[in-house]
């Protein structure tokens, strides 16, 4: 049977829970166990997709297509255990299922209730998470993170299920336990005082007690070091041993240290030893060389990145952090600047991206900003600045070149100007007849063939690759194909049947219309980038940049709009603080 560790939170929401339960199955991979992630939400969309960036972040898609929660993000970025459906679930998923079985009958006639039907449900999630696939055999480990904060409303049924399914799941035949609860809480540091608060974490923890959950490990976040006293104090009145109470204290340098700091405090020693794993000391030598990477850089570059939520940080957090991927590759330290594509249309394109060495604009829904990424776009194209499009930006750049190159006057998606002249990106033809917007766009891995000799195929190194698409427009294909090749327009990407149109580029500078790097796609290939292992198009888009600042010979300039445009104040690569 599978172990179990259950990851709570306590106090304060956005304490990195995520994060955490990322490093944690990290460190346990490392120790040589093979591990699975799932997260558990407690809000009543039956998925994430239907959620504006603003309430929510980022949509992080897996390769069958799931819309999910973005921890799933951290959870691929730092293991390699695979995520399907079954890795993250919400309460309105939960619902759903129960109600569809009260209405097939499956409950004979009983009164459906929280507990146990509900509860039962979530159990029966859990359980999916830890069997054995046709490709995968079963998990040594599965690590089941819990959304929100307990003491919610929304997440005590989840609580109440991981406290059963403990129960039920009981020791193994060494008398080792088969679940183990780790509380992530927040002990802060009041500067008045000069001095940490427990009650917080003793509060929290009460909390969980009351339910009939006692954590087995406290994960404490703090801006300053907890001495042995604190740490005495919680175990006392937590009922935890003080070798289980864990310092967590924010990472001003990379996301990236976080394993070591839980490895360093034995968190990963303590985890196997509770639940009876035998394993041999976690090799950290790759990671190592990856801090050791953005501690020496080789090279400073700035990145703009113009999109619709730009104020957002969370809303392209894969974007991010491909990017900073790419720069550990190039040893580069890279300043990203977050452009609102809103502001780009007001002040102009020179004003915010002049001093920046490369330019990338992500997807987004809805007119707002458009045309701020249509200017950004050609700014970069007529400039010879480095530029990738990612879905929606790669659909700008068509609208882009359409308008000022092939002569398309009012070139422009359907999605905003059903009456375009020229309608160069338009509904897929699958999307006509869809009128529930829920998990119905193109979603998921989807093969595209590369041109032999193209920019994207010497990025990838292959001719074929699958990729997650999010979309419901594409390429007017059929229509506009032979104008834009006939201007220079490179379609190097396609679908296997060549119907549907994947990656575009221009040509190398040396040809008419051409270009250092001008690359973008319709897929998200942010999804697929690992610390130790950059997505090769990112990688390759990094690699542009750096040779555009040589070819400038000087460091990054500043910008002279406000810090919202100058990379001078920007996050610095792989620093983003906890």
């Amino acid at each position: 049977m599978p172990k179990h560790i259950f990851v709570t939170g306590g106090v304060v929401s956005s304490l990195g829970k995520g994060l955490t339960s990322a490093s944690i199955g990290m460190l346990l991979e490392k120790r040589g166990l093979s591990v699975r992630m799932q997260k558990l939400d407690p809000y009543l969309n039956v998925d994430p997709g239907t959620m504006s960036p603003y309430q929510h972040g980022e949509v992080y898609v897996l390769d069958d297509g799931s819309e999910t929660d973005l921890d799933l993000g951290h959870y691929e970025r730092f293991t390699s255990g695979p995520l399907t459906r079954h890795s993250n679930y919400t309460t309105g998923q939960i619902y759903q299922s129960v109600i569809d079985k009260e209405r097939r009958g499956e409950f004979l006639g009983k009164t459906v209730q929280v507990i146990p039907h509900v509860t039962d449900e979530i159990k029966q999630c859990i359980a999916k998470a830890a069997k054995a696939t046709d490709t995968e055999a079963a998990p040594d480990v599965v690590i089941t993170e819990i959304g929100g904060t307990v003491g919610d409303i929304e997440s005590q049924p989840f609580m109440e299920a991981i406290r059963q399914f403990a129960f039920d799941a009981g020791k193994d035949e060494r008398g080792k336990n088969n679940c183990l609860f780790i509380h992530l809480t927040l002990v802060p540091y009041l500067k008045a005082a000069r001095e940490l608060k427990t009650k917080p974490t003793q509060h929290s923890v009460g909390l969980l007690r009351q339910i009939g959950i006692q954590p087995d490990v406290l994960v404490c976040r703090s801006e300053q070091p907890i001495g042995r006293d604190d740490r005495e104090k919680i175990a006392l009145f937590c009922n935890v041993p003080v070798d289980a109470v864990i310092e967590e204290r924010d990472k001003d340098f990379s996301i990236y240290e976080v394993p070591f700091s839980l490895h360093d405090n034995r968190l990963d020693g303590i985890v196997c030893d509770r639940l009876g794993l035998e394993t041999h000391e976690p090799n950290l030598d790759d990671w190592r060389d990856l801090l050791n990477r953005l501690r020496r850089p080789d090279h400073e570059i700035s990145i703009a990145v113009v999109g619709k939520y730009a104020e957002h940080r969370d809303a392209y957090k894969s974007i991010y952090e491909s990017i900073d991927h790419a720069g550990i590759a190039h040893k580069a330290q890279i300043r990203i600047g977050r452009i609102r594509s809103e502001d780009v249309e007001a002040e102009g394109p020179e004003r915010l991206l002049s001093g920046y060495d490369g330019l990338l604009v992500p997807g987004g829904f809805g007119e707002r900003g458009i045309e701020g990424k249509v200017q950004a776009i050609r700014w970069a194209r007529e400039r010879g600045v480095p530029f990738f499009g990612i879905c929606l930006g790669m659909q700008c750049a068509v609208v882009e070149f359409g308008r000022h190159v092939v002569g398309l006057e009012g070139a422009h998606s359907t999605e905003f100007d059903k009456d375009t002249p020229h309608p160069v990106i338009c509904l897929l033809d699958e999307q006509r007849a869809i009128t529930n917007k829920g998990g119905t766009m193109r979603l998921g891995a989807q093969p595209a063939v590369l041109a032999p000799g193209s920019l994207a195929a010497a990025c990838y190194g292959i001719d074929q690759v699958s990729e997650r698409h999010r979309h419901r427009y594409e390429f007017n294909n059929q229509q506009f194909r032979q104008q834009y090749e006939a201007h220079g327009f490179r379609f190097s990407g396609t679908s296997p049947d060549g119907k549907l149109v994947e990656v575009i580029e221009l040509p190398p500078a040396t040809e008419e219309n051409g270009h250092p790097w001008f690359l973008a796609v319709q897929y998200h290939p942010e999804f697929k980038s690992k610390p130790i292992a950059a997505q090769p198009l990112f990688a390759g888009f990094v690699g542009a940049a750096v040779e555009h600042r040589k070819r400038k010979g000087e460091r990054p300039t500043q910008s002279p709009a406000s810090s919202a445009g100058d990379p001078s104040k920007q996050k610095v690569q792989g620093s983003e603080s906890r």
